[in-house]
């Protein structure tokens, strides 16, 4: 199984941006950990602070993988056009958030993802990436 991993913006800054919330470690270190633990799988992983980079990612990720997991960080919240494109393409993607965004800022409560995307995990810390894989893997091998 194949697996894309998308970062939205300023996921670049894990282990720097806010560790309280965000935690100490680099995503590219966690990374290394994620492919270790699910060897049996092929993860790519793109990292972008650009709207329409995410989208072109994901466009292009149609037929490639067997699945995308989605952290569209600040674009959880504005971006109709991350949901449309979702919507679009026929492969299943899982939206993730190492925080709960239910329990931060109000602004942050809607998501535009959620509704669109097969599943979402959040509030783990960076388990939600692990969580995200799991579930893909029973998701993506039922008949």
């Amino acid at each position: 199984m194949k697996i894309l991993i998308i970062n939205g913006p300023n996921l670049n800054l894990l282990g720097q941006r806010e560790p309280e919330i965000y935690g100490n470690q680099s995503f590219e270190n966690y990374l290394e950990k994620l492919k270790l633990r699910f060897n049996k799988y092929h993860i790519d992983y793109y990292q972008t602070n650009h709207e329409g980079y995410i989208i072109d990612r994901l466009q292009a990720s149609e037929g490639q993988y067997d699945g995308v997991i989605l952290n569209p960080a600040a674009y959880t919240h504005t971006s109709i056009a991350i949901a449309d494109c979702i919507k679009a393409i026929d492969i299943p993607v899982i939206e993730v958030h190492i925080s709960d965004i239910k329990k931060r800022e109000p602004f942050r409560h809607h998501s535009y993802i959620s509704p669109v995307a097969e599943k979402t995990f959040m509030g783990h810390g960076l388990k939600s990436y692990d969580i995200a894989i799991e579930f893909l893997g029973q998701y993506v091998s039922k008949p």
